[in-house]
This record gives structure tokens, sequence and C-alpha cells, in this order.
């Protein structure tokens, strides 16, 4: 059996790094990309079972790229992540829930929470 192939969009080399190394020693196939713009070309490549996707990003930000993706009718399940911003955490999340993001996670978590919420978004019905 195939393990389920996840790409991962955040523009922070380090926090990128960490997810990658936590979900490949889950066993899961990860991909990256540093933006929206490069994470919706990787997504095409790939089609991904996940997405995981920091909101604040340069050049197309984690809203957009929900956005565009839903917008497609796109059913591939969205975990969305932040650190905060202008906005603050807890507000930018919500607004991710509300644009078509699954789940959302604050950063910064644990891997048990990451590979969690992964576990039960990868474990849902489609759609």
């Amino acid at each position: 059996m195939n393990s389920p192939v996840i790409l991962v969009i955040d523009d922070d080399a380090v926090v990128r790094n960490i997810v990658q190394r936590d979900l490949e020693m889950a066993g899961y196939r990860v991909v990256v990309a540093g933006d929206g713009r490069e994470g919706l070309a990787q997504f095409w490549l790939v089609a991904p079972d996940l997405l995981i996707i920091d909101l604040i990003m340069p050049e197309m930000d984690g809203i957009e790229t929900i956005m565009e993706l839903r917008k497609r009718r796109i059913t591939t399940r969205i975990l969305a992540i932040s650190g905060g911003g202008r906005l603050g955490n807890r507000d930018i999340l919500r607004v991710a829930r509300l644009l078509g993001a699954d789940d959302t996670l604050a950063k910064p978590f644990h891997h048990a929470d990451l590979t969690d919420k992964v576990q039960r978004l990868l474990a849902a019905p489609p759609g």
C-alpha cells in the first residue's frame, strides 16, 4: 500500500523542514513548497492526499491558495497552520476555516498534535 502524499506549503524553511521530518518519520511521503504559487504548481504535479498550508506568506498566501483550490472545487483535505500576524492567530485560523480549510493548527505546535490532525484528516471521508 502506498503512503499518503502530503504537500506542505510554508515560507519558513525551518518550519517546513521540521514538519517534513516529523511526517516522514510517521510514514508519510512529503512534498514541500515555499509559497502558494509554488504550492499550487506542486499540487497539480503530485495530487496530494492532504495539504498543510501556512496562512501568512509572501507572494501568494495561504488564504488565497485555499480560495483558489476551493473555487476549482478541489476537495483535498486542507490543514491550515499559522503563528498569527496582524489579525492574530485565532482570527486568521477562523477565517481559513470559513474559506475552506478542514482543520487548523496554531504555531508553535507539538509533533503529536500535528500527526494526530493529519491522521484524522486522512481518515475522514472525502468532501
